[in-house]
């Protein structure tokens, strides 16, 4: 039988190397549901990674997918994170769809080089509406928000939407700050239709690039705002955690405006002294 506790110290440890913005908000939380955030975060960050390997192909995805579902039986791959995440699932009662929509996510840059669009990298995947560029922050984002409510606890059948529109700010913003590098790996979010009304160029810092993601960042700021009201309808002991994550993004979003967009020249971040501020503010809630 495998080892819970370990595969619960394995994931802590993955999060807390990796998962930066995540993990600060995780430190609020009760143990049983710190340990359970870093099983659903450990599996993101798994599909993350093998989708974006060098040499991934639908084939390793589908594996991956495989192990997911023999995981979800009891049935543990190798892999350590495996026995935590199936008692995570099981003890929160997650719906099990939710983790086939993340790898239908992740996958979706697979062969990216094959498609149609120019970078700096040469032929790029590329998104032409919002509505595409919407169903992908669904997939990668949102569904992550619909799967850890379930942790924190929720009542309210409105939960679920407002986590699906928060999943869609948390997005719209790491969309805003990886402009540069998610175009350098040859994936371009910002949807087509967009960069043609600005005229503009994501490689060049321009007055047309300042108007394209300041449309942008009122976008995201519309499903902070909309989402706000969720803070209320999870548990109580979780709000706190709730409250500093959606803050942190947020921030994120904010320092993203005040260098008045400039993603090209510099990885914009919440340094980690305001990280800690917001956690000391959030225990006060």
């Amino acid at each position: 039988m495998p080892d819970l506790p370990a595969s619960y110290t394995f994931c802590r440890k993955l999060a807390r190397q990796r998962a930066r913005n995540f993990y600060y908000s995780f430190l609020l939380l009760p143990s049983d549901q710190r340990n359970a955030m870093c099983a659903i975060y450990a599996f993101m960050r798994y599909s993350d990674d093998i989708s974006e390997a060098e040499g991934a192909t639908p084939e390793s995805i589908e594996r991956w997918r495989e192990d997911l579902d023999r995981a979800l039986s009891g049935n543990y791959p190798a892999n350590p994170l495996w026995p935590a995440f199936h008692d995570t699932v099981q003890r929160y009662k997650i719906p099990c769809h939710y983790f086939h929509e993340m790898i239908d996510g992740v996958s979706r840059d697979i062969g990216a080089s094959r498609d149609i669009g120019v970078s700096r990298a040469g032929a790029c995947r590329q998104i032409q509406t919002f509505d595409e560029l919407y169903r992908y922050c669904y997939q990668v984002a949102s569904v992550v928000g619909l799967t850890i409510i379930h942790i924190f606890g929720f009542d309210s059948p409105d939960a679920l939407q407002l986590a699906e529109k928060c999943g869609i700010a948390f997005q719209l913003t790491n969309i805003l700050r990886d402009v540069r590098e998610d175009a350098d790996n040859g994936r371009i979010y910002i949807p087509q239709e967009d960069i043609d009304h600005f005229a503009a160029d994501l490689s060049k810092y321009d007055a047309n690039f300042i108007a394209l993601l300041t449309f942008e960042a009122v976008r995201a700021h519309k499903y902070y705002d909309e989402s706000r009201p969720l803070i209320d309808l999870v548990s109580r002991r979780s709000r706190p955690s709730l409250w500093a994550l959606i803050e942190i993004y947020r921030r994120l979003l904010e320092r993203i405006e005040r260098s008045n967009f400039d993603v090209l020249s510099q990885r914009i971040r919440v340094p980690t002294w305001e990280k800690l501020t917001i956690l000391a503010r959030a225990r006060f809630m």
